[in-house]
C-alpha cells in the first residue's frame, strides 16, 4: 500500500495515466531508444487529504538536466514574477537590511527584481540562475545552515512552481527551521488542485508535480512540521494557483481567506473520493473526445500542428496516444527543444517561425494556460481562416 510522503498514512488511488516519459527530456530525433518511462498516477491521502504521485521518479532520473521552461519567456510570467518582487517589498522585506532567498529561482526575475531594490537575495538552485547570486544546492538543512552562517536568516523564503516538485517535504521544512528568521516566512505558489478539478486540467499532473496542494492538506502539512499557514491568495497564472504563506506557529494571526478557503474547499469535496473519481471519469471523455476529433480532421485532409511543446503536453500526448499521425509537429519558442522530439511521443518540435510556414488548418493548443497571450500574438493565423483546438476543460474548437 502507498503511504503518504508527508503523514505516512495511506494513499487511495483514483486515477492512473498508465506509461509516462520524463516530460522535459526531450530526445533528439532516432535517440529517443533508451526513454525512461515510469506510471504516472496520483492518489488521495486518507489522512491528511494530500493528493499525491503514487510513484516516485528514482532519483538518478528526476529533474532532468535539460529542463528548458524559462519565466522571461512569457510576457505574462515576466509581469507576475516583477508584480510579486514588488509586492514582497512592500509586505514582507521591509526591515533595515531585509533578505530574500528563492528555492528554485528559474531565471532569476524576481531576484533581479529584489536586487534593484537594494535587497539582499539568494537562490538556492542545483542548476544555477541568471544574473542573481546562487547557492548552488538542493534546500534542506544542511544548506539552510551554510546560508543563515554566511547571511543571518531570512525574511522571506520563496518558491513558485517548486515546492510542489519536491518529494522530501520534510527536508524542505528542516531548512525552513534552520533558515528562516522568528518572523519570516515562506511564501510559495504552486497548481491549485481545485482549478485542477473544476477545469479538468489533467495535464498538470507529470513528473515534476508531486503534489496537489489545498489550503487544507497545506494547513495539515504546515501544522505537522511546526508552522503555520497564515494566508492564501489566488493566482491566474498557469491554470490556476494559490500562493500559500507560511510562518513559524504562533507568530502571526492566520488571515480570514485561509478558513475560507478550508470551508469552500469541503463545500466542493475536494478532500471526497468521489470527486476525484469523478474528475478521472471526465478525464477518459477527454481523451476520447480529443482523439476521435483529431482522426476525424485528419481523415478530411486538415492540417493540424501543436502549439507549446510544454511539460504538460507530454502527459496529453502519451495518455492520448497522439503522434506524428495525429499531430505532424509542434512549434515552441525555446531554441533548446526545436530540432529535438516530444517525450514518449517524438512528434517533432519546430521553431515558433514554422507556424506560419504555412498556417495549419487547425492549431493543438497544448499551453492553454498562456491561451489569451497566444491568441493576442497569433491573430494572423486566425485571420488566414486557423481554428485554435482545447481540451480543457472539454474539447472544444475555438
Amino acid at each position: 500500500m502507498t503511504r503518504c510522503r508527508v503523514c505516512d498514512q495511506a494513499v487511495q488511488e483514483f486515477f492512473d495515466f498508465e506509461r509516462q516519459p520524463l516530460s522535459s527530456a526531450f530526445p533528439l530525433p532516432g535517440e529517443a531508444d533508451g526513454e525512461f518511462f515510469f506510471r504516472l498516477a496520483v492518489g488521495i491521502c486518507s489522512s491528511c487529504t494530500l493528493v499525491q504521485l503514487i510513484e516516485d521518479v528514482p532519483q538518478e532520473h528526476a529533474h532532468h538536466q535539460g529542463y528548458p521552461y524559462h519565466s522571461a519567456g512569457s510576457s505574462v510570467m515576466h509581469k507576475h514574477f516583477t508584480q510579486t518582487a514588488y509586492d514582497l517589498l512592500e509586505t514582507e522585506l521591509t526591515g533595515p537590511d531585509p533578505f530574500v532567498v528563492e528555492i528554485g529561482a528559474n531565471d532569476g526575475v524576481l531576484l533581479r527584481t529584489c536586487g534593484d531594490a537594494g535587497v539582499r537575495h539568494l537562490a538556492v538552485e542545483p542548476s544555477g540562475a541568471g544574473g542573481v547570486r546562487v547557492h548552488r544546492a538542493f534546500f534542506d538543512a544542511a544548506s539552510a545552515a551554510d546560508i543563515r552562517a554566511e547571511n543571518g536568516p531570512a525574511d522571506v523564503v520563496y518558491a513558485a512552481n517548486t515546492i510542489c516538485g519536491v518529494a522530501d517535504l520534510a527536508a524542505v521544512f528542516a531548512g525552513l527551521d534552520v533558515l528562516l528568521g522568528p518572523d519570516g516566512v515562506l511564501v510559495f505558489e504552486d497548481p491549485y488542485l481545485g482549478e485542477i478539478v473544476e477545469r479538468t486540467a489533467f495535464d498538470q499532473i507529470y513528473d515534476e508535480h508531486v503534489f496537489f496542494f489545498t489550503a487544507r492538506s497545506v494547513r495539515s502539512m504546515a501544522e505537522r512540521f511546526g508552522f503555520e499557514l497564515v494566508g492564501v491568495e489566488r493566482l491566474p497564472v498557469h491554470g490556476g494557483q494559490i500562493r500559500y504563506t507560511i510562518a513559524h506557529a504562533g507568530r502571526r494571526v492566520p488571515s480570514p481567506a485561509v478558513a475560507e478557503l478550508v470551508r469552500e474547499e469541503t463545500g466542493r469535496g475536494l478532500a471526497d473520493l468521489a470527486t476525484l473519481e469523478d474528475f478521472a471519469a471526465k478525464v477518459r471523455g477527454i481523451r476520447t473526445d480529443l482523439v476521435a476529433l483529431l482522426g476525424d480532421l485528419r481523415a478530411a485532409g486538415n492540417t493540424i500542428a501543436g502549439y507549446g511543446a510544454t511539460a504538460k503536453s507530454s502527459t496529453v500526448a502519451n495518455y492520448c496516444g497522439l503522434g506524428p499521425d495525429l499531430v505532424p509537429f509542434v512549434c515552441d519558442t525555446t531554441p533548446g527543444k526545436q530540432g529535438r522530439v516530444t517525450p514518449g511521443s517524438h512528434i517533432p518540435v519546430r521553431p515558433a517561425a514554422a507556424f506560419a510556414d504555412p498556417y495549419p488548418d487547425y492549431a493543438l493548443l497544448f499551453a492553454w494556460n498562456h491561451a489569451e497571450e497566444i491568441m493576442a500574438k497569433e491573430r494572423a493565423f486566425r485571420a488566414a481562416g486557423g481554428r485554435w483546438i482545447l481540451y480543457v476543460p472539454t474539447v472544444h474548437i475555438v
